[in-house]
């Protein structure tokens, strides 16, 4: 345990040493601002919810997220630290994981600054705080899952841009693959049971059930179970290019 707060502390640290924090937490913030309040038509739906809010992150998060999974391995490999950190006693479940847990932190405490938008609502109107809760919630979850796949993706190559289209576009099948678009089209020559299927798959699907309110146990296994599923193969990844 002592290994894995050390790598956490290490990992979150470096984040605030460039200017990289800072630059994504404005441009986190000033999209879903502008996401929610002008291309969300905010005021003009006259509800007093963070529904309009929460339905833009997925979008975001396709490409904000991956710009920070994708410097987890791939820089430590491009500078050459990653043999050191290796090197190191420490279980490569610590490494795996602590690197990990910082960058999600991260993307949390930039969800967190995003509370004013909370406030707003508040000031403007009764909101159901359960269903804001639960939002941020889904939020966190759904960063966590692009997150683990972004890590992965990193662990494969040293080219951070590399890592980034290709976590982009894995996170995007995702992503589509419970839109109605992809469903009809599965729908037309599979059985009813291969397109729950493919939507289960879906990030939309359970991040969806989750900030109309409904957080429900087999959306947080789908969450949990991604995210573990992820960070194991980025384990061997690592582990298979240490060995080799």
């Amino acid at each position: 345990m002592n290994e894995l707060r050390a790598i956490f502390k290490r990992e979150f640290a470096a984040y605030f040493s460039t200017p990289l924090a800072f630059v994504f937490i404005i441009i986190f913030l000033f999209c879903t601002g502008a996401f929610t309040f002008y291309l969300g038509n905010y005021y003009e739906a006259g509800q007093a919810d963070l529904q309009v809010f929460f339905n833009f992150h997925p979008w975001l998060y396709l490409f904000l997220i991956p710009a920070i999974g994708m410097r987890l391995w791939a820089e430590e490999r491009r500078v050459g630290t990653i043999e050191l950190l290796l090197s190191l006693p420490i279980p490569l479940w610590s490494a795996v994981l602590g690197k990990f847990l910082a960058a999600w932190v991260f993307a949390g405490l930039a969800l967190a600054l995003t509370f004013p938008m909370w406030l707003t609502v508040s000031y403007l109107g009764d909101p159901d705080h359960g269903v804001i809760l639960a939002g941020y919630i889904g939020s966190f979850l759904l960063a966590g899952g692009y997150l683990a796949i972004g890590a992965c993706m990193s662990a494969i190559t040293r080219n951070q841009v590399v890592a980034f289209v290709v976590s982009v576009v894995v996170c995007f099948l995702f992503t589509m693959s419970g839109l109605p678009l992809v469903l009809d089209f599965v729908s037309g020559w599979a059985p009813q049971s291969v397109v729950t299927t493919v939507a289960s798959f879906s990030f939309l699907t359970h991040f969806d059930a989750i900030i109309s309110g409904v957080i429900d146990f087999r959306d947080l296994l789908f969450f949990g179970s991604l995210i573990a599923l992820w960070l194991y193969a980025c384990g061997i990844i690592v582990d298979m290019k240490k060995a080799g």
